[in-house]
């Protein structure tokens, strides 16, 4: 650790795992580039080589992940990163993303207000007179913005941060349209999203990054271009189809079972009765006895608090009792029977608040915040009643018993449940157990609980999170990066010419000369905004492109390279340089392709198609584990399933309103009435109470069943696209192919078994194609380049890079990258395959759609200067076979013809 992260460590107070997180971003900021435009690869085997878990950046930047217990502290340790990166590396711009409206408020405290005792930079003496100014998604309209990009010593401006919801940058408004901070600003002459993402130093801090890796989340992420992403999260992975997807760019973790060893929250303990027997009572009679069991520890606790704060002379805690009800109606109840004088004499029914989750946005966050006020010292409340609202950003350090009703345990434990009730007080244990403990009622659950804890892999056992499956990780991996093969073969001399022997200084600076004088012509040309092929010998062109190359290496320190020689060395090499260009690229326009006008999208009305549903009634489940190994006092909460928010039909449509492109005003009879179709189904076998449970139980499953089918009835249409710029020469993009390091690099002509390996190789071989090496996603693409190679008909073929073309479909929202082009006699063929299934999916349709129009631009343009027309082939998987002719597959499947 250098100096300045000791500074940070001892000002700030940090914890071990903060002070290990600190130090791994001191050692890798020394080791990564830090600027936009880094070659990914490289970057990522630096971080690989020093922490072998982190396999892949996940993203189009640099981006690390740090994986904390909840309650351990990364509010904190966002800003002991952003202090270090600004003493030690005099970055000033910096974006913090929070995933929702109750951890939004809580950072914009955090990081703006000295007086909050949560402020993450008390104790920096830097950061005290030029404290930072924090730009938050609600004001960035209404004020100027220093711009940090100016020139200046340290200190001469202060760090700026934003701090945004991640929906205020991820929303798309109706009709295609931008989100507001995607639009033009009066203050800065541009939209604010466009400031960001052209600041040189921008950081962006992510947290509970687990929310933001769907597709429009990683896709506006990557938009903002950052130099550097730092994520933080308790739980590094995902869950899609009941599969958990470990994050692969984890540098370093700490899970909660070192946390609660370490002491850094508090013990969990599970309670029951002694010799109880939960058969021996009702459902009823079993809720009342752990609210009263519960209520009498909740007593205990409080005398405990109170006799700890007199002793210690220190603030008092109020703790308060989370009660956890089956559904709506359940907590009702609940409320009822703990107000009434049934109840300890109505003592608390004035004490009591109920929080439902059937609130959704806004008035979700609303009564999060009502539980947030908790900690207040004049709040009276000393019980909450709620359903499923254990989520993130309900930081309460005073949850001291809970009681869940009416579930049942589970062999499985979700950190963030358990995390709500584990936050110390007093910001580390005490050494008194009554005080530094949450207790878990769980009459009925006792033993299954003590059983899974006591598991080897259980969350107290367990000290590690992040766990490498051998079937997805087979080895230490490695980027390679493939340029152009014009590209290719420059660096390929100069290698080469490096470890010349037979070479003399005064020959070797002579070949060096011309190499740099290929490579500088090969970067000028694209540069000329109106200059195809055909004019690369003409005069004029040549003049411009040597004036590029004045431009660009202009402020460059190599002393020498604008003399003579090198001015005629470019000249002798031109046309031999742009002969070589000509013969191996394929000369793509660019031109960005994006929707213009009116939108209309929706679903056109039809009738459900049930077949093969059969739900049948399910219990409800809490997740629950017995975690401490000494006192059998630990444990964890959860609740799995459903809440009924309404009647099945409501609860049905609440869930598909959630879905992409249902929009409720616009579909709320058809939502209806297909709900009210699957209702009526299930209304034929269950009974009213069976049905409540399928459809809670099974809510999302029954929405995404009728979802795909409204699917199929999605019409989408675009009135028109813009009127491009078309420029005719654009650089064969690079490739970042990533392979595992023992794995040779195969020929493209080799049998793969078993095919679905072909995705994790790299093959070689080619003799058209314009790049040395490429990565196919499927068997059919790898036989389709096949094809490419041994048809005479092809003169030169690519596998584009991701950034090659811009053409955009879906609002803009997304980017298309076709498979193939391939060039023949007379025509360029941009070539996409597709599963024969997914052929008249919306999205591949979409996606046509928008090349169809990159073609006859292209074509436009084209033809008028005497070039090529350009066509989009859309080819069913199973029709590329050895024995297929290209020619016959390009006027079989010719798109739009």
């Amino acid at each position: 650790m250098n100096k300045t992260a000791l500074y940070i460590k001892n000002r700030l107070s940090l914890r071990v795992p903060q002070i290990d997180s600190l130090a791994i971003l001191a050692e890798l900021c020394d080791k990564l580039e830090l600027t936009k435009g880094v070659d990914l690869g490289a970057e990522l085997a630096k971080v690989h080589e020093a922490f072998p878990t982190c396999v892949d950046f996940e993203r189009d930047f640099p981006s690390l992940c740090f994986a904390l217990a909840t309650g351990v502290g990364k509010t904190r340790l966002m800003g002991a990163f952003i202090t270090y990166l600004y003493l030690e590396k005099g970055i000033k711009n910096f974006f913090v993303l929070a995933p929702n409206l109750t951890i939004y408020n809580k950072l914009i405290a955090d990081f703006s207000n000295p007086s909050n005792p949560k402020y993450v930079f008390t104790g920096v003496g830097e950061l005290v007179t030029n404290q930072p100014q924090v730009i938050t998604g609600d004001n960035y309209l209404n004020r100027r913005i220093f711009d940090t990009r100016t020139s200046g010593t340290l200190g001469d401006e202060p760090i700026c941060i934003n701090v945004f919801n991640i929906s205020k940058i991820n929303a798309e408004t109706r009709g295609g349209n931008a989100p507001k901070m995607k639009r033009l600003s009066e203050y800065i002459g541009d939209s604010y999203f466009n400031y960001l993402v052209n600041l040189p130093d921008l950081i962006l801090l992510m947290d509970e990054s687990h929310h933001y890796r769907a597709d429009r989340g990683m896709q506006v992420l990557n938009e903002l271009n950052p130099i550097l992403g730092l994520e933080l999260t308790a739980t590094p992975q995902v869950e899609r189809s009941n599969t958990a997807i470990k994050f692969k760019n984890v540098v370093y973790e700490y899970s909660l079972g070192k946390a609660i060893a370490d002491g850094y929250v508090k013990e969990p303990a599970v309670a029951t009765r002694k010799d109880f027997d939960p058969s021996n009572y009702s459902l009823e009679e079993l809720d009342q006895l752990k609210l009263a069991d519960g209520i009498r520890i909740h007593e205990d606790t409080k005398v405990a608090l109170d006799e700890y704060a007199r002793n210690e002379g220190c603030h008092l805690v109020k703790p308060f009792v989370l009660v956890v009800a089956k559904d709506t109606d359940h907590s009702a109840q609940l409320r009822q029977f703990m107000t009434s004088k049934d109840f300890f004499e109505g003592l608390y029914a004035d004490k009591i608040i109920e929080v439902n989750s059937n609130q959704s946005g806004t008035e979700k966050d609303e009564n999060v915040a009502k539980l947030l006020a908790l900690e207040e010292p004049d709040n009276t409340i000393e019980i909450v009643i709620h359903v499923n609202m254990l989520k993130e950003g309900w930081d309460v350090t005073n949850l001291y018993t809970i009681i869940p009703l009416r579930t049942a345990a589970s062999l499985t434990l979700r950190e963030q449940t358990i995390g709500r009730g584990l936050r110390l007080p007093y910001g580390k244990r005490t050494g008194n157990p009554r005080v530094d403990k949450l207790t878990i009622v769980a009459h009925d659950k006792f033993q299954a609980i003590i059983e899974e804890a006591n598991k080897p892999d259980s969350i107290i056992n367990r000290q590690n999170i992040i766990v490498i499956d051998p079937e997805e990780y087979q080895g230490t991996k490695e980027v390679v990066t493939v340029q152009s093969l014009v590209e290719q073969r420059l660096l390929t001399k100069k290698e080469a010419l490096e470890g010349a022997s037979n070479l003399t200084p005064a020959e070797k600076a002579k070949e060096t000369t011309t190499i740099q004088a290929k490579e500088c012509i090969y970067k000028a040309l694209p540069r000329i905004s109106q200059v195809s092929s055909s004019d690369f010998k003409k005069p004029e062109i040549k003049e411009l492109v040597i004036e590029k190359i004045k431009e660009s290496l202009e402020n460059q320190p190599q002393l020498g390279l604008f003399n003579d020689q090198f001015l005629h060395e470019i000249q002798a090499v031109y046309e031999t340089t742009v002969d070589e260009i000509k013969q191996n690229i394929i000369e793509i326009p660019r031109i960005v392709i994006q929707p213009a006008g009116e939108v209309n999208s929706g679903f056109k009305g039809f009738d459900l198609v049930i077949q093969g549903i059969n739900y049948q009634p399910v219990s409800e489940e809490i997740l629950m584990r017995f975690l401490d190994r000494k006192e059998n006092n630990l444990y964890s909460l959860g609740v799995k399933g459903g809440v009924a928010f309404d009647t099945p039909v409501n609860i049905i449509v609440n869930e598909l309103i959630n879905l992409p492109e249902v929009d409720y005003d616009q579909n709320s009879n058809l939502l209806f009435k297909l709900a009210g179709q699957m209702v009526k189904h299930f209304q034929s076998y269950l009974n009213e109470k069976d049905l409540d449970n399928v459809v809670k139980y099974h809510k999302r499953d029954i929405a995404a069943y009728i979802y795909a089918q409204m699917k199929e009835h999605f019409y989408y249409t675009v009135s028109a696209y813009e009127k491009p710029k078309v420029y005719p020469f654009s650089r064969i993009e690079p490739h970042n192919l990533t392979k595992i390091t023992k794995d040779g690099i195969r020929h493209y002509t080799d049998t793969i078994e078993p095919a679905n390996t072909i995705p994790q190789k790299v093959f070689t071989g080619f003799t058209k194609s314009c790049h040395e090496f490429y990565k196919f996603d499927r068997k059919n693409e790898k036989d389709f380049a096949t094809i490419l190679e041994q048809d005479t008909v092809v003169l030169k073929w690519l596998r584009p890079a991701p950034n090659q073309f811009n053409i955009y479909w879906d609002r803009n929202a997304h980017r298309y990258e076709p498979d193939f082009v391939a060039e023949t006699q007379d025509t360029i063929y941009l070539i996409e395959i597709k599963k024969v299934s997914d052929m008249d999916d919306r999205e591949v349709q979409e996606k046509a759609k928008a090349a169809l129009e990159y073609c006859k631009n292209a074509t436009d343009y084209d033809l008028e200067n005497g070039d090529k027309s350009w066509k989009y082939v859309l080819i069913p998987h199973d029709e590329v076979n050895f024995n297929m002719g290209f020619e016959t597959l390009m006027k079989r499947f010719m798109y739009g013809e």
